[in-house]
């Protein structure tokens, strides 16, 4: 396999996406050291920028809807906003979300009719006033409010977090019941979409203890809402139903959620999930404990666990899955592909101790591609076949990186 070719982005990359496995690419990250404004830059798939636009406000990921234009979120004289483009970079339109001053967008996704998101009760790392609530909300093509939902965390509590006090001396002990001072959503994939379900995860800000919520995407019903717990890795198992993962505090688990929101089957395992079109789960696992003791695993029924080759390092950019079941990824300075009967290959290696990583991309002709930091690389001849068509062949559940499924 040829040498990646390599693309200097304006700042550190924060999101990546496609209309479809031709391109053009479209990247959100800062400006530089300004970590206020959002870089938009539309790139071919030679890595020739084609345009770039500047929008106020943190980057977050873009979104691609099934039209081929790319949304993302912003700042704006009314509040928070949403812009749509077309592929040569002219805006389309933008929308003010109704949504009180006080609150911040969390998240959002682009529905057939409209958009969905989850709102804080307040701007990332600031207090929450009493009285004070995150919400999920459903929009309509023009902004408007279609329907809005409390998710209310209060009196959470894990067995796994502590809080230290000084009687006779200082000892550790269990945390009693606590309500959260700062309210985020979670980092991985917080709100997803599938047929007539919802899951929309929040958490403590402090702890990181987050608890799913499960809505019906018409009516905004809370349908059931999972254990609080610490937030991992999330993704869309198939019609109404949705892979949940916890890991830390001593978790280490994967849960499957049926549109009743119950749990239909559990696995002693966390990882970075594909589902492929056979409904079968695999990835490589991800745990926070050095030196690594991950593996890359397949989930099977009934809470069933198949043993893959094991991992060197931590950080991983979140796998692609092709048609002939082989997953590849980035990790611990190596681009690893592991085939459908769990061999794993090196396709290619680097010194590079980067840790802040994009999700991987699988497009034309085998084309790989990711970013590292503020740089992104291109990868040709690889092999690999199309994208495979399942409920998640990589991360946000598609290429467009809107992780909605219809039914």
């Amino acid at each position: 396999m040829s040498y990646p070719q390599k693309v200097s982005m304006p700042g550190q990359v924060w999101g990546l996406a496609t209309p479809d496995a031709s391109g053009p690419l479209f990247l959100t990250s800062y400006n530089g050291r300004n970590l206020s404004t959002t870089v938009l830059s539309a790139l071919d798939l030679t890595g020739t920028v084609l345009w770039r636009r500047e929008f106020d406000g943190h980057p977050s990921p873009p979104r691609v809807s099934d039209g081929g234009t790319v949304w993302i979120a912003h700042s704006g004289s009314g509040g928070q906003m949403v812009s749509e483009l077309d592929a040569a970079g002219s805006v389309l339109r933008s929308i003010t979300l109704e949504h009180a001053s006080h609150e911040h967008l969390g998240a959002f996704v682009l529905l057939p009719d409209g958009i969905c998101a989850a709102w804080l009760p307040a701007a990332r790392r600031r207090g929450v006033e009493a009285g004070r609530t995150a919400r999920v909300a459903r929009y309509d093509e023009d902004g408007t409010c279609r329907w809005s939902t409390p998710a209310v965390l209060d009196r959470l509590a894990h067995p796994g977090v502590v809080e230290t006090s000084a009687d006779n001396d200082w000892q550790v002990r269990p945390m009693k019941p606590w309500t959260p001072r700062t309210i985020e959503v979670s980092h991985r994939e917080p709100l997803l979409v599938s047929g007539n379900r919802i899951a929309a995860t929040f958490a403590d800000g402090g702890s990181g203890i987050a608890v799913t919520f499960f809505l019906d995407t018409v009516t905004g019903q809370v349908i059931a809402t999972t254990r609080p717990g610490p937030s991992a890795r999330k993704a869309i198992a198939g019609p109404g139903e949705f892979l949940i993962g916890s890991q830390g505090y001593g978790a280490f688990s994967t849960a499957r959620y049926g549109p009743s929101g119950i749990v239909t089957d559990e696995w002693p395992s966390h990882a970075m999930m594909l589902v492929d079109r056979h409904g079968y789960i695999r990835g490589p696992e991800s745990e926070n404990v050095l030196p690594s003791r991950s593996r890359f695993r397949g989930l099977g029924p009934g809470g069933t666990l198949r043993d893959g080759p094991a991992l060197s390092g931590y950080y991983t950019a979140y796998p692609a899955l092709d048609r002939d079941g082989t997953a590849i990824f980035w990790r611990d300075g190596r681009l690893l592909a592991v085939d459908a009967d769990f061999e794993m290959h090196e396709l290619f290696a680097m010194a590079d101790e980067r840790a802040v990583m994009s999700r991987i991309l699988l497009l034309d002709q085998g084309q790989v591609v990711f970013a590292l930091q503020n740089e992104l690389f291109i990868f040709g001849d690889t092999g690999l076949g199309p994208l495979d068509t399942g409920s998640w062949p990589c991360a946000d559940g598609n290429l467009r990186g809107n992780p909605v499924m219809y039914q």
